[in-house]
């Protein structure tokens, strides 16, 4: 089926001329066009964008859309082409029943900039309904005295359709009494009355049938039929009559049920059953008789059900007085429907904006709704407004159309979302109002920095903590939203030639998290500052700082260190006291420092162990070690002192330092202690490792010395073979024990009895020699005539090297040279003037030179004469082990 639009030439210039005015924002009218009923899905109806002037691709791209008036959209619009097609199908008679013109009303939507206009499609009856009596078969009672041209009003037919396709004319099958007549209602209904030709005769015929159609004027017509069937009654010569011909009754709407509207009355002359009348609705309509119902005795008419203004304003009702001999009379009720404020206002939203930047400047559009009241007269006035203080405003636009629109700046960190209410109330009395509310959620834009909960934050770390630590967490919030309220923490880069803390801590970017990066000690680092920046996630980012400052706690991590006296002196720099000194005579002051901090520098002294416990005291604070008493004759005269220097730290960490204190009463014996102190341990290792060089080299010279000794025995053989002749009497009865082997040489002491004990890796190294006279220890010389060997010459004796014969001579007074300078000792000299041999060297005083010479890996000497006899005092001084 085609469809067009308006046929009329003046409407479509017209209304595209309306169009053009609408979207220029002038006075707006509606745009109308025409389709037919019952069109099929996607029939064509009109192109809007040619009556707009628009091409398809400015349609697409400013939003075409349609806003249908009620809640089902018939219609659908092709943004591309601007095509406005049919979508769903239209049945004129559902959507408006008989009321004419049937319009399906809409409003165009065009954005950037934001545009509307009102459209209207009129839909066009098409003859899709046929005629329909509701009664198939229809009984009169017609006396037999009726008169010719009496006329009989007659049930009409239905038919939903209008205009031309609408019930048009009655027609009746021939029969020789009747005819049909078609009259017209006020309201341009058609109802048919039957006319008699002539006089009927019931004796002749008492009853007659005939059908009668009901014709359509649509192309082709329609029709519907039923049959009437005329009952010829005895003679009744009087019909009743009504009081009025037309019954005009005003009613308010919403009436409930059942509420009296008029009463009809009509009389008859007749008497008996002739002149009994019965009242009732003839069925002119459907809607008619489900709305009215009537007492047939009474005449009384009341609702079925209630009445609408909105729906119907007037109804024309047809009440039939019949008596019993079947003579009838019509009248007309004609019922006013008075309008009552029954409908409140419709809130319509034709396009809403639920998010919102809170950045949109004032005036900014967020809705655009129209309102309307079905009800007529002031009952449909309709006003609006917004109750409560909220930053928008309504302004009316064209076409009875309002915007909803900001009055002011907002912002969503103080409200993030508004409800709306849109009232709009009707001037009716009493008033109605409808309430709309409407949803605006503000979208957030970064206008606010990061703000941190303190412009200082300052956090305590102690020292020697491992990495990782965590110290404590920066707070930093953001008054915005989503990514513009995401906080990450860094730590700003320090000024150009400042030092760095940022390899000290880091900041979790994150949480916030302050962690050590590396342990801290705090004699190097007590406190630093570092500031921290907080920046969120917005575009541009904001940004605030902090200032971080980390205090190092002191932890006991440093022992004392004893400064006096130095841990690196020797045993022999010790402290001199005369024995005559009094109590609280100061020795020596014990000074001690703690690189730690606090009570963990704190230093306290006391005395842990020493030779006389009694004799010497130490000063709790000042470290000052005093006698306690006056030294007595029976005190050693060397005391060692060992002071325990501690801090007052949890745990407490202590260092020890020893004091040799001497006790003298004369210069004498002042030196033999600090003689026999120079030979204590403890001797340094930078000392030794001096000495050991040169002793290494005192080796090697002798060394070369005893290849030269080597090469000069075979030339002095001679020399050797009569100082053997010579004194092999004496040495004869010499045990093997008087001889040391030397590189496998046996050799003679001749007087002296020595033994060495020198070892590469001690610092003991002890010589001692005695020089008594061999006279003590040897035996008596034998008789010349009893020769004795001496070396190679005893058949017992090992072989003796010719290398160890020519190294034997010098022996002795390289023995002699390594044992001498030696340093008087008072000791040493009593024990030599008891005993008769004269001063002895102690041994702790002896050439170092000689003693490192002997402690050398190459050469390991021990001499002894076993046969010597040396009084006690010198055996016990001069004797040692090997060390």
């Amino acid at each position: 089926m085609e469809l067009t639009k308006r046929e009329e030439p003046l409407l479509r210039p017209a209304a595209a001329l309306v169009l053009l005015l609408c979207v220029s924002g002038m006075r707006a009218e509606t745009a109308r066009y025409s389709a037919p009923e019952e069109a099929e899905r996607g029939s064509f109806v009109a192109n809007i964008a040619k009556d707009l002037g628009l091409t398809g691709e400015e349609l697409s791209a400013r939003q075409v859309r349609l806003v249908p008036e009620g809640e089902k959209q018939y219609l659908q619009l092709n943004q591309h082409s601007g095509d406005l097609v049919v979508r769903e199908r239209m049945d004129r008679e559902e959507l408006c029943g008989q009321n004419e013109p049937c319009l399906v009303r809409f409003e165009v939507l065009l954005e950037s900039p934001l545009q509307s206009f009102r459209a209207e499609v009129r839909l066009t009856d098409i003859n899709d309904h046929s005629p329909v009596f509701l009664n198939k078969e229809i009984v009169l009672k017609i006396p037999e005295s009726a008169v010719p041209e009496a006329r009989f009003l007659l049930e009409s037919a239905q038919d939903p359709d209008v205009g031309n396709n609408s019930l048009q004319h009655y027609s009746i099958s021939s029969n020789e009494y009747f005819r049909i007549y078609t009259r017209r209602r006020s309201d341009g209904r058609r109802y048919a009355e039957l006319v008699l030709d002539r006089a009927l005769d019931r004796e002749q015929q008492a009853e007659i049938a005939f059908t009668i159609t009901a014709v359509d004027g649509g192309s082709p017509p329609r029709s519907g039929t039923a049959l009437i069937r005329v009952v010829v009654l005895d003679v009744n010569d009087n019909a009743p009559v009504f009081s009025r011909s037309l019954y005009k009754v005003p009613l308010l709407e919403n009436s409930s049920q059942d509420t009296f509207v008029v009463a009809v009355s009509a009389r008859d002359l007749d008497s008996g059953t002739n002149g009994e009348i019965a009242y009732s609705i003839v069925q002119n309509s459907e809607e008619n008789r489900h709305t009215f119902k009537i007492n047939p005795e009474s005449g009384q008419i009341r609702l079925k059900k209630s009445v609408d203004y909105e729906e119907t304003k007037t109804y024309e009702i047809d009440v039939q007085a019949t008596d019993g001999g079947g003579l009838s009379a019509h009248c007309k009720v004609q019922v006013q429907v008075q309008d009552v404020n029954d409908n409140a206002p419709e809130v319509i939203i034709t396009s809403l904006t639920s998010t919102l930047s809170e950045a949109a400047p004032p005036n900014t559009v967020v809705a655009l709704f129209n309102v309307r009241d079905r009800d007529s007269g002031d009952n449909g006035r309709v006003s609006c407004e917004l109750p409560g203080e909220q930053p928008f405003s309504i302004t009316l636009l064209p076409a009875d159309a309002y915007a909803l629109v900001t009055s002011e700046e907002l912002d969503r960190e103080e409200v993030a979302e508004y409800n709306v209410t849109v009232r709009a109330r009707d001037q009716g009395s009493p008033a109605l109002t409808t309430s709309k509310t409407l949803l605006v959620r503000l979208i957030d834009v970064n206008d606010n920095a990061p703000t941190f909960a303190q412009a200082v934050y300052t956090m305590m770390l102690s020292e020697n903590e491992p990495a990782g630590k965590s110290l404590g967490r920066l707070t930093a919030t953001d008054a915005d939203a989503g990514k513009n309220a995401r906080v990450r923490y860094a730590l700003d880069p320090p000024p150009p030639g400042a030092t760095s803390a940022a390899s000290f801590v880091s900041v979790d970017a994150e949480s916030g998290t302050v962690r050590a990066l590396r342990p801290l000690d705090y004699e190097e680092v007590r406190a630093f500052e570092v500031t921290v920046r907080a920046a969120d996630g917005g575009s541009p980012p904001l940004s605030a700082q902090a200032v971080l400052r980390v205090v190092v706690r002191d932890e006991n991590d440093n022992a004392p260190v004893v400064l006096h006296p130095p841990p690196d002196s020797s045993a022999a720099a010790g402290e001199l006291v005369p024995r005559w000194a009094r109590a609280d005579y100061l020795v020596a002051k014990v000074v001690a420092v703690d690189a730690d901090a606090g009570q963990n520098a704190w230093l306290s002294y006391e005395l842990a162990k020493a030779t006389e416990p009694g004799l010497f005291r130490v000063g709790l604070h000042s470290g000052e070690v005093r006698t306690a008493r006056f030294p007595l004759a029976r005190d050693a005269a060397r005391q060692s002192l060992v002071v325990v220097v501690k801090d007052h730290g949890r745990p407490a960490l202590s260092a020890t330092a020893t004091l040799t204190v001497v006790l003298a009463e004369s210069v004498a014996e002042l030196l033999s202690e600090l003689g026999s102190a120079a030979a204590a341990p403890g001797e340094p290792a930078g000392s030794l490792t001096r000495w050991l060089v040169v002793a290494v080299a005192a080796v090697s010279c002798l060394f070369l010395a005893f290849l030269l000794l080597l090469l000069a025995l075979r030339l002095r053989r001679w020399r050797r073979s009569q100082l053997l002749a010579a004194g092999s009497g004496a040495a004869r009865g010499v045990p093997a024990s008087h001889f040391v082997g030397i590189d496998g040489v046996r050799a003679f002491l001749h007087s002296y009895s020595h033994e060495v004990s020198l070892t590469a890796d001690s610092r003991k190294s002890q010589l001692r020699l005695s020089a008594g006279s061999c006279c003590d220890t040897l035996p008596a010389r034998p008789p010349p005539d009893e020769p004795a060997p001496l070396l190679g010459d005893d058949p017992a004796a090992p072989p003796v090297s010719a290398s160890a014969r020519a190294w034997l001579p010098f022996l002795p007074a390289a023995l002699e040279f390594l044992a001498a300078p030696c340093l008087p000792s008072a000791h040493a000299g009593k024990a030599a003037a008891a005993a008769g041999t004269g001063p002895r060297c102690a041994p702790a005083s002896r050439s170092r030179g000689a003693r490192a010479w002997l402690a050398h890996p190459a050469l390991r000497l021990r001499w002894q004469a076993g046969a010597l006899r040396v009084p006690g005092a010198l055996s016990r001084g001069w004797r040692g082990e090997e060390a």
